[in-house]
């Protein structure tokens, strides 16, 4: 049986998504968790894996339970709910403890074809920076990024455009071996909130390694007025890492949405998907 699990958490103490050995991490605590209610290990799916100190409010993962580990879920205290499904979330949000800094808000029997990473067609970050103009809120320390002075939110806003598109953005991704660096950015825009905190909405079809927080860095760097609107395009078309700008920290950064497709195409996306990245790494 899949399950898909809908899943948040503030990344400050977390070494990001990705089980590792003696270190604390997303996927370690959540299926040591799970783990505990089904009796055996399971093995998490995820979204996109986050790095350390990134933060999510819209992540998806799926989990498959064999037989055994299911009829656990189906039966308890002698009595089987009318959701099982529905109710992993809840027991893993007591296994998690009162203020926990991770927790599942929904847990449901994923669609036929369903695959948390190679179904979805899109994810969306936001990203939060705190300027001279909006000030500094302790109470958003753990989620906003302060930076000195006062930046041009427009003219941020404008080289954030510059970048939307399908592109080759290795000049912004930290490199793995065997991994592509072309991605399609489908928006970028910055906006200051009710607070006056610059805010950045940023959806791609998916991420490279440290990609959102180079995009960020690269346009702070433009409202500091170090570099020009049109040089975020040129910088990207250079396809080298720079040091033209700083890759800003992973605090001001949640992992906010992943989209997926309709129902009926969900399998055919995941295969794509599958196909499309074999085909890179063997380049």
């Amino acid at each position: 049986m899949r399950i898909r699990l809908d899943i948040a958490y503030d990344g400050t103490h977390f070494r990001g998504w990705a089980k590792q050995p003696t270190l604390r991490t997303v996927q370690g605590t959540l299926e040591a968790a799970l783990a505990r209610i089904v009796g055996s290990d399971v093995q998490f799916v995820v979204a996109g894996r986050t790095d350390a100190g990134v933060h999510a409010s819209g992540q998806v993962a799926h989990v498959d339970l064999d037989e055994r580990q299911w009829s656990r879920i189906e039966a308890r205290h002698g009595r089987a709910p009318q959701d099982p499904a529905g109710t992993i979330a809840g027991r893993l949000r007591g296994v998690l403890g009162a203020y926990s800094d991770v927790t599942v808000f929904r847990s449901s029997i994923a669609p036929d074809g369903f695959d948390a990473r190679f179904s979805a067609v899109w994810r969306r970050y936001r990203y939060r920076l705190a300027d001279e103009q909006s000030g500094y809120d302790p109470l958003r320390r753990l989620d906003t990024t302060s930076i000195r002075g006062r930046l041009d939110d427009a003219a941020m806003d404008a080289a954030a455009r510059t970048l939307i598109g399908l592109h080759d953005f290795a000049a912004y991704c930290k490199p793995r071996p065997e991994a592509t660096t072309i991605r399609t950015l489908l928006y970028y825009r910055w906006a200051r909130d009710a607070d006056g905190v610059l805010v950045a909405e940023v959806k791609a079809d998916a991420f490279c390694h440290s990609m959102v927080r180079a995009l960020v860095g690269a346009c702070a760097a433009v409202g500091e007025g170090r570099l020009d609107v049109d040089d975020l395009a040129v910088l990207r078309d250079a396809l080298t890492r720079t040091s033209e700008f700083k890759v800003l920290p992973a605090r001001g950064l949640t992992l906010t949405e992943v989209g997926y497709p309709t129902d009926d195409l969900l399998s055919a996306r995941a295969e794509q998907t599958r196909a499309r990245r074999d085909a890179a790494a063997g380049d």
